[in-house]
């Protein structure tokens, strides 16, 4: 039987691909901050698909927890099949309104973490000769709209980089680049998102349930429904100058 580690796995896309993978029969990895959440998500997957679990506390934004996740990631003797890579939030307000404090505890979640993660699974993944790792990054990684998006980018790009490099050996590396989720994510960071139309949500099961066929035909950029899939492709030949105008109709002085 396979194992799974998925950070951020007590809710939202890190919750679905958790119980995606336990239905699938993988033993799982959980890991979050909450204690108490990972112990209820873990309860729930043995007693459901009757799989292994294992919960691993920590804040990636601490180095010293992120490395106790890389080390188990590298444990040959106890070996990952696949990572996913989800944990992470956002920040309410413009980049130069944050305490820069605020700003690298985010960036250390949605990228640092991933760049050692991914170093940790890549590297016992090709010494076994398969694996895969799949991270989770967003539409917004192709357009200009903060920190966030910078950080997505920043996970886009250095996963098709990876993949790359991995080329050949029998491990994969994906990007998910979903949109609007029906998650708590943007309750989380308190941001309105009333004014989107219903036809923008996305559904976290779908997603990843599509997510994880993509992965198992080896597709480097994952972006789930055919309203995103446009929105994806347009965003490529779309002059970057004219994103940019959007960006910063939406990032004027006092939002």
């Amino acid at each position: 039987m396979s194992t799974a580690l998925v950070t951020g796995a007590t809710a939202g896309i890190g919750l679905s691909f958790a119980h995606a993978l336990a239905e699938r029969g993988h033993d799982v990895v959980l890991v979050a901050r909450d204690r108490a959440r990972l112990e209820n998500v873990s309860d729930e997957l043995r007693a459901k698909y009757a799989v292994g679990t294992e919960i691993l506390v920590a804040d990636l934004s601490d180095r010293a927890e992120t490395g106790k996740v890389a080390e188990r990631l590298a444990d040959l003797a106890r070996p990952v099949d696949l990572l996913v890579n989800n944990a992470g939030y956002s920040l309410k307000g413009s980049f130069l309104r944050h305490d820069i404090a605020q700003e690298e505890a985010n960036f250390d979640v949605l990228c640092r973490a991933v760049l050692v993660l991914s170093h940790a699974a890549g590297n016992a993944m090709r010494t076994r000769g398969h694996g895969a790792i799949v991270n989770v990054s967003s539409v917004a990684s192709f357009i200009t709209a903060g920190t966030y998006s910078a950080n997505k980018a920043y996970v886009t790009v250095f996963t098709e980089g990876l993949a790359a490099e991995l080329r050949g050996t029998g491990v994969t590396a994906t990007a998910l680049c979903p949109g609007f989720t029906h998650t708590e994510f943007h309750e989380r960071a308190q941001v309105d998102m009333s004014s989107i139309p219903e036809f923008m949500w996305l559904d976290a099961d779908r997603l990843v349930r599509d997510c994880l066929d993509d992965v198992a035909k080896g597709r480097v950029v994952s972006v789930p429904s055919p309203q995103y899939k446009a929105i994806v492709g347009a965003l490529r030949v779309v002059p970057r100058s004219l994103v940019r105008r959007r960006a910063s109709s939406v990032h004027r002085p006092g939002k």
